[in-house]
């Protein structure tokens, strides 16, 4: 009957509203609150409720993106490209602009999720700006690209102009100056990151005396990001940086400024405990880097004497 086309056609247009669940893919395993899952899990229950009651007004809610000054942890805003610098072979640091140079209103250390659409999969990854916290302006990511990575086909295609978009901000870090003695950041590749505006935040405030070592590990001489950068902040005198090389070996290949400070091979348990024993004041340290990384840096760490309240793990 006619009646029941309709209710068929209804069906159908319930069902086209539905939200599509996320895939695996699409969490960047970050922890993040709220995740992909969480906000599928709140719109579903929000589309059911709005069926039960066949009251199609109850799907609203969304919140709007007039203004993009303003992150937010649920909703996706469009950041415009400004920038695009290509610092090794398969790292950029991308530039966006923010509106009327307003600030983005991260912490120190905390990150952002990307979204990218390739061969219409939906990917998401979380990435945590290098800028000030208080640039104004603009921010700044660094993103590495993978051969055979999804988010990384997106990446390599974009153009100075164009807009991708972000949410945010997530993160369990927050660094309050003075808060202690010394900050020993251990960075792998581009677990660089969350380290460089805290470490910026700590030397751009004349107040700030913690000490800080900044230990970075990388394949090549050639693949330190940000060496300007970092050889700046270590001019401070509450600044030392190391460098850890994996693929290199000799020392008279590198300026005779790095030559001090920089070992071979891989940052292992006998160089963490020359580091935490080398510490001016009791160091509370910081790992980012890949998942085996901050694992076993985790461990090295907790054998070096330093308890599970004296670290914190990207």
């Amino acid at each position: 009957t006619m009646y029941e086309r309709e209710e068929d056609n209804d069906e159908e247009a319930w069902l086209q509203l539905r939200p599509v669940e996320p895939l695996p893919s699409q969490c960047c395993g970050g922890g993040c609150s709220p995740c992909v899952f969480d906000l599928y899990h709140r719109d579903l229950a929000r589309w059911e409720a709005a069926r039960a009651s066949k009251d199609r007004s109850l799907l609203g809610g969304e919140e709007s993106q007039s203004c993009p000054s303003h992150l937010s942890p649920e909703t996706f805003l469009a950041f415009r490209i400004s920038a695009m610098d290509r610092l090794t072979k398969d790292t950029y640091r991308v530039r966006f602009a923010l509106p009327r140079n307003s600030q983005l209103g991260l912490r120190p250390g905390q990150h952002l999720i990307l979204r990218g659409i390739v061969n219409d999969l939906e990917v998401q990854r979380a990435y945590t700006p290098i800028s000030p916290a208080n640039a104004e302006g603009y921010f700044e990511v660094l993103i590495k690209c993978y051969q055979t990575g999804l988010m990384s086909q997106y990446v390599e295609s974009w153009r100075a102009g164009d807009t991708a978009f972000w949410r945010g901000p997530f993160g369990g870090f927050f660094y309050q100056p003075n808060q202690y003695g010394e900050l020993l950041m251990l960075a792998a590749g581009t677990g660089l990151a969350p380290m460089v505006p805290i470490l910026q935040s700590i030397t751009d405030n004349a107040d700030d005396e913690t000490f800080v070592t900044l230990v970075g590990c990388f394949k090549t001489f050639e693949g330190i990001y940000l060496k300007t950068f970092l050889q700046e902040q270590a001019r401070f005198w509450n600044v030392r940086t190391f460098f850890v090389l994996s693929q290199e070996s000799s020392p008279e290949q590198l300026p005779w400024s790095y030559r001090e400070k920089t070992r071979f091979g891989r940052l292992a348990q006998d160089l963490i405990e020359e580091l935490v024993s080398s510490c001016r004041r009791k160091p509370f340290a910081l790992v980012c880097g890949s998942a085996e990384f901050t694992k076993d840096m985790a461990s090295c760490l907790l054998r070096a004497g330093l308890a599970e309240d004296s670290y914190f793990l990207f």
